[in-house]
C-alpha cells in the first residue's frame, strides 16, 4: 500500500495533511514533481513489483528514474542492436504513423469546426493536409534511406506546426501559437506540450522495458548518451493524437486559461500547480479512452497503445512479423 499526503490550508494558517492510500497493484508507474520525499520502503516495494518511479523537477524536466532489475531478453536486445544499424523499414513505419496521425488531427479539426474558421485559415489547413498526403505517398512508395526518411518527417512536422495556431480556439492571446520552443518552453502552449510529451515519454520508456527492449537504442532517433531514443521513437506516432489533441482540448474548452501559466525570471513558462493537476487528471482520463487497434483489430485503451506498439516491434525484431505495423489514429 502506497501512502501519499497533500498539504492544504488549515485554521490559523496552519497546514493540514490529507493522506491518500493507494494499493500498489493499481500502480503502473509513479511520476513526481519537485522536492518529493520517497521513503526507502516504497522504493523497495515498487522495484520488487516492477513499478517505475520517475522524478521530475518543478519545471517538468527529467531528473532520475528508479526501477528494479532489468529483465530484458538478451536475444531480443541483440536483434534490436543489429537492426538499429540498418533500420530503414522500421523508420519508415514510424514516420508513416507520425505523419498520418498529424494529418488526421488537422482533418478532424476541419471536420468539426472548419465551417467556423476564416477562409484563409481553412485553406491553409487544407493545403497542409494535401502536402502531407504527398509526403505520405513518397515515404510509402520510395526506397529512401533513413536520412531521407528523417527529412520527410521533418518536412511534415514543419507543415503541421506551421498551421497549429489555426487549431487553437481560445480567446486568450497568450495561448496563441508562434512556433516550437523547448528547454525551456517560452510560451504557454509550448509549456503544455512539453509537459505532456514528458509524460508520454515516460510511458513509452516503461513500455519498451516491459517487453524486453533497450529504451536507449532507437531507429528514427540517433543514439545519444542519456537519451531514451527508442522511447522517443515509440512516442512519435502518439504525439499528435494523444498529447497534441489533449492540449488543444484543454485550451479550446477553456479548462486552461492564460492565468494557469507563470513566467519565470529567465523567460521559461511553467504550468501552475493547480493547472498541472488539471492536466494530469485529463491525461489519465484520456488514457482510458478506447480505440480499435488498426493492426490487431481489437479495442484497446490509449494507455495500453505504447505497450502494444513495443510488443509489435519486438515481434518484428524476432522475425515473427515481416514489418513493424504503425498505429494509425482515426
Amino acid at each position: 500500500m502506497a501512502r501519499a499526503f497533500r498539504q492544504t490550508g488549515g485554521a490559523g494558517n496552519r497546514p493540514r495533511h490529507k493522506f491518500l492510500f493507494i494499493p500498489l497493484h493499481m500502480l503502473a508507474s509513479v511520476v513526481t514533481f519537485g522536492p518529493i520525499l520517497i521513503l526507502p520502503a516504497l522504493i523497495g516495494a515498487s522495484a520488487e513489483r516492477g513499478i517505475t518511479l520517475v522524478l521530475l523537477d518543478r519545471v517538468g524536466r527529467f531528473q532520475a528514474r528508479i526501477e528494479g532489475p532489468v529483465t530484458g531478453n538478451v536475444l531480443l536486445r541483440r536483434a534490436q542492436y543489429r537492426v538499429s544499424d540498418n533500420a530503414t523499414e522500421v523508420v519508415r513505419g514510424i514516420v508513416l504513423g507520425k505523419i498520418a496521425n498529424q494529418r488526421a488531427v488537422i482533418r478532424r479539426a476541419l471536420r468539426d469546426y472548419g465551417h467556423e474558421m476564416a477562409p484563409p485559415a481553412r485553406e491553409a489547413l487544407k493545403r497542409a493536409t494535401d502536402r502531407m498526403a504527398m509526403i505520405l505517398r513518397r515515404v510509402q512508395l520510395s526506397d529512401d534511406g533513413v536520412d531521407l526518411l528523417r527529412g520527410s518527417e521533418g518536412e511534415a512536422a514543419t507543415l503541421y506546426f506551421g498551421v497549429f495556431d489555426h487549431l487553437i480556439r481560445s480567446p486568450d492571446a497568450e495561448l496563441r501559437w508562434t512556433g516550437r520552443s523547448r528547454r525551456p518552453p517560452l510560451d504557454p502552449m509550448n509549456a503544455l506540450l512539453s509537459f505532456l510529451y514528458t509524460l508520454l515519454t515516460s510511458d513509452c520508456r516503461s513500455a519498451s522495458e516491459a517487453v524486453g527492449l533497450d529504451p536507449a537504442v532507437g531507429f528514427l532517433h540517433r543514439d545519444r548518451p542519456g537519451r531514451p531514443s527508442l522511447a522517443l521513437d515509440l512516442m512519435e506516432e502518439l504525439r499528435a493524437p494523444l498529447a497534441d489533441r489533449l492540449a488543444l482540448s484543454l485550451v479550446n474548452r477553456r479548462q486552461l486559461r492564460a492565468g494557469d501559466f507563470r513566467r519565470m525570471d529567465g523567460g521559461a513558462v511553467l504550468l501552475t500547480d493547480d493547472a498541472r493537476r488539471t492536466v494530469l487528471t485529463a491525461w489519465q482520463e484520456r488514457k482510458k479512452e478506447e480505440r480499435q487497434h488498426p493492426f490487431l483489430r481489437e479495442k484497446a485503451p490509449f494507455g495500453l497503445v505504447p505497450y502494444l506498439q513495443a510488443l509489435l516491434l519486438a515481434r518484428h525484431l524476432r522475425g515473427d512479423l515481416d514489418a513493424y505495423p504503425p498505429w494509425f489514429w482515426s
